[in-house]
């Protein structure tokens, strides 16, 4: 009986012994324990996300790719696939499991290797959040503890879940929901039971049983994942026989874009990290909601590219990418299929160009395979544009056969256009589209440049470049506010005064060299006539034209104290330039433009919301009636059908009473001013008179007729020897600017010509804003107002119509094609008759006709 007694003293000794020391180890180690309660807030590391504004993904910006779940979002096999592999009895324990801990305790004990063994999933939350993966007994105490606090803080569905969010799966994916996009492209709950058992098989070894770069092991893997499901009966044995024979299918999934707008999301990019600091911008979990239209931007794009590829085939074909190999020499050994597709697939593509190699050149047409080893046949009608480059104003003659322009063996690019295949090149000339919202300055699309990934120099907001006649209307705004009215008429003749300023002789000549004499305002800006914009500066003055530049937002150090503004001198931006235009879209204010409508936390909680600067007056105070009077009110209303006014009337400039958290754009210019420039610059594409009688003439934007639309309104723009073209034009919602030109300024755009057969050239003409910016323009609107109601504007209060004689700007009394309606401000309309000053016909017409607005 004494060793019964012995052993039992000594087995309480032991306890009592184990117990101390367990306490000894947690009174040690009890400065080093972090809070677990942090864990009830933890926000977990996820990635910036660039969205447009109706919520498609732009872009991802972070090293880590997380998508938090919620436990209920999270199918209830994948979470049995974790639980099966890592921790069968999770549901069971308190965080520790007894078995697997003295397990390891053993194993270390016999081989003297410190190997972890037995980790519950408590634990590896312990470890992910507040420890490191080093292998010693004391962080491995340190665990114990940390685990039995977190189990008394969490429950087990809480646990499980910071578990599947946190756990790092391979290829920069933190937890099941980015793992279920990078490997498969999928969310979770479209995951099958065998893509589920391999994300659950990778917490062991993201890399070595990655089922991307080490596919055989991940099948492997997922196999044993599989059978210990059936093992603890979250599967059947059917599941689990079918289960094992999926091939794998995974592959890697970049972040799931919705929409490609790189210069956008660079800009809003930028600005994060300019306002938190990268590593938090990187970290935080924001998204950033931009005022980018997904339309719009993507119509943008698609025109600015389509412009930039018929501007290149206007100017010849510069030969091929590269050479694969040499088919002209008696010993060339040409590559098989396999080789050339190796070769091909090291190139990569640009924009919508494939790389593709030619393998047969007949007659007129001309096969080749691409880089996805597609074999395709180019017509002649595809290939017959590459006459040959010989310089930007000059291209060789008209090629007649195929081998005229291509050769076997030769590397090029081709790209689809309307289902059929295209030689093409990758464009040297540059281009950016912007447009506006003209009533409170949001950025509905932006493009700047045509290939991101060859140039992130945006060219919207950071090329400044010449302004070229995209400056007049700006210059005879100055004009009218100094008595000019859109029928004065301005002397267009040569000039051949001294510029003092200068100290030179300054002439500027009208493109093309021709003069008219007395020309009206109107026709003048339409037209583009240069003489006439230098004489409406100088009757201005400059020093009040530069302000009221200044006032449009043009930098006045760009702006030069000589005549040359008249005619876009000024060096500006794209985005400078929409903005100003803006003004005259919507009534004369100066708006701000702005690209982030609102930013939120992870959680979709508001951190930022953008208050733009709206166009439009401040709505007047409402007046204040006495409980009394109301009574009164509201009873005559009942008894005798009186209608009560809730509010005094506003114009139709004026902000609705709703929108007071925002601020008011500045009036720069009178609505009256605004809405002549508007006028005249309707215009530029309608053109005026009566082509039938010879009076007839065609403004300077007169391609854009092909949208088949009144309400639309532009100005070309072309600098000296056309190193800058522009076209800037609007509706009453949506203003854009194109500009097309060399990154290089002292390249030309040049002309397009061709040889004959006696090697002569005939120009077909020089690159200006109409011909090479304005396509783009016309393109993009064509799209973006497709399916929208016109929506011609109503001549604000002050303005007037009159009939005038076309070629004096005077009344009159005819009504034939020598005559036209005009608007003037209130007191600026003429006075005098062209003809008999005794007419007593009606002058006047009603201002409320919108028909009469654009004639």
């Amino acid at each position: 009986m004494k060793w019964l007694k012995r052993l039992g003293i000594l087995f309480i000794s032991l306890c009592l012994l184990g117990v101390a020391g367990i306490g000894g180890a947690y009174l040690y180690v009890l400065p080093d324990l972090p809070d677990v309660a942090t864990l009830k807030t933890v926000q977990l590391q996820t990635p910036l996300r660039i969205y447009s504004s109706d919520g498609k993904l732009i872009s991802q910006f972070g090293e880590k790719r997380r998508i938090p779940l919620n436990i209920e979002d999270i199918p209830k096999p994948l979470l049995e696939a974790f639980i099966a592999t890592e921790d069968a009895r999770f549901y069971d324990h308190g965080g520790i499991d007894p078995i697997g801990v003295v397990r390891s305790a053993l194993v270390w004990a016999s081989t003297g290797q410190k190997k972890q063994g037995a980790s519950t999933i408590t634990m590896q939350v312990a470890r992910n959040f507040f420890l490191t993966r080093d292998k010693t007994i004391i962080r491995k105490v340190k665990e114990i503890f940390i685990s039995y606090h977190i189990e008394q803080l969490l429950t087990k569905d809480e646990i499980l879940e910071l578990y599947v969010n946190r756990i790092y799966l391979g290829q920069r994916a933190y937890g099941v929901g980015a793992a279920a996009q990078v490997y498969y492209g999928k969310s979770v709950n479209e995951l099958t039971l065998p893509e589920m058992a391999v994300i659950a098989g990778l917490p062991k070894a993201p890399s070595t049983l990655n089922p991307i770069t080490s596919a055989t092991r991940a099948i492997a893997r997922r196999n044993i994942v599989l059978l210990r499901m059936e093992d603890v009966g979250y599967i059947s044995k059917q599941q689990y026989q079918q289960a094992i024979q999926a091939p794998n299918t995974a592959s890697y999934h970049g972040a799931e874009i919705d929409l490609y707008a790189p210069y956008i999301s660079e800009m809003a990019r930028d600005y994060m990290i300019n306002k938190y600091g990268e590593e938090r911008a990187y970290t935080g979990g924001y998204n950033v909601y931009t005022t980018i239209s997904s339309k719009l931007q993507l119509d943008a794009q698609s025109s600015l590219r389509d412009n930039v590829y018929a501007y290149d085939m206007r100017h010849g074909y510069r030969g091929p990418q590269a050479t694969l190999w040499d088919a002209t020499t008696e010993d060339a050994s040409p590559l098989d299929n396999e080789q050339i597709v190796k070769q091909l697939r090291k190139v990569r593509p640009i924009q919508d160009l494939i790389p593709a190699a030619v393998l047969h050149v007949n007659e007129q047409t001309v096969e080749v395979v691409s880089r996805s080893n597609e074999m395709h046949t180019l017509s002649w009608d595809n290939i017959k544009w590459a006459r040959a480059y010989i310089s930007d104003t000059k291209q060789g003659p008209a090629p007649k056969l195929a081998s005229d322009i291509l050769s076997v063996g030769q590397q090029i690019w081709i790209r689809k256009v309307e289902e059929q295949w295209q030689l093409a090149q990758v464009p040297q000339v540059s281009s950016a589209i912007v447009t506006l919202n003209p009533h409170d300055g949001a950025v509905k699309a932006l493009v700047g440049g045509y290939s991101f990934s060859q140039s992130q120099y945006n060219r919207v907001t950071q090329a400044q470049r010449q302004l070229g006649s995209n400056i007049k209307p700006f210059i005879y705004t100055a004009a009218l506010e100094k008595g000019y009215t859109l029928a004065t008429l301005i002397n267009n003749a040569p000039i051949n005064e001294p510029d003092t300023r200068q100290g030179i002789a300054w002439r500027p000549k009208n493109s093309p060299d021709v003069y008219g004499g007395p020309t009206r305002l109107r026709v003048g800006l339409a037209k583009s006539i240069n003489v006439m914009a230098v004489r409406a500066l100088r009757m201005a003055g400059l020093t009040a034209t530069r302000n009221r530049l200044i006032d449009f937002g043009f930098s006045p150090d760009e702006l030069p104290k000589n005549e040359s503004i008249a005619l876009g001198s000024p060096s500006v931006t794209p985005m400078q330039v929409v903005t100003a235009f803006s003004t005259f879209a919507n009534g004369g204010y100066l708006v701000k433009p702005y690209f982030i409508n609102k930013i939120t936390d992870s959680n979709e909680q508001l951190i930022e919301q953008a208050t733009p600067l709206l166009a439009c007056d401040k709505p007047k105070a409402q007046p204040e009636v006495d409980d009394k009077w109301a009574e009164t009110l509201a009873a005559l209303s009942e008894e005798q059908g009186i209608e009560v006014p809730s509010h005094q009337e506003q114009d139709n400039h004026s902000c609705s009473n709703t929108l007071e958290s925002h601020g008011y754009a500045t009036p720069i210019i009178s609505k009256q001013i605004a809405f002549l420039i508007r006028s005249a610059l309707n215009s530029t594409i309608t053109g005026g008179g009566n082509w039938g009688k010879g009076t007839g003439w065609n403004g300077t934007a007169w391609r854009a007729q092909s949208l088949k639309r009144k309400d639309l309104a532009g100005k070309t723009g072309t600098t000296n020897e056309s190193r800058d073209t522009w076209f800037s034009g609007f509706n009453s919602d949506l203003v854009s600017t194109v500009w097309v030109g060399f990154d290089d300024h002292s390249r030309e755009l040049g002309r397009t010509s061709y040889n004959n057969n006696e090697g002569r050239g005939q120009l077909f003409g020089a690159e200006s804003g109409a011909k090479t910016a304005g396509p783009a323009w016309n393109e993009f609107m064509k799209q973006a107002l497709k399916g929208v109601p016109e929506n011609n504007i109503t001549p604000p209060a002050g303005i007037i119509s009159v009939r005038i004689d076309r070629e004096t700007g005077k009344l009159t009394k005819k009504t034939d094609y020598t005559s036209r309606f005009e608007y003037f401000i209130k007191g600026t309309e003429p006075t005098e008759y062209a003809t008999d000053k005794n007419d007593e016909s009606n002058i006047f017409i009603d201002n409320s006709k919108e028909s009469d607005l654009f004639q």
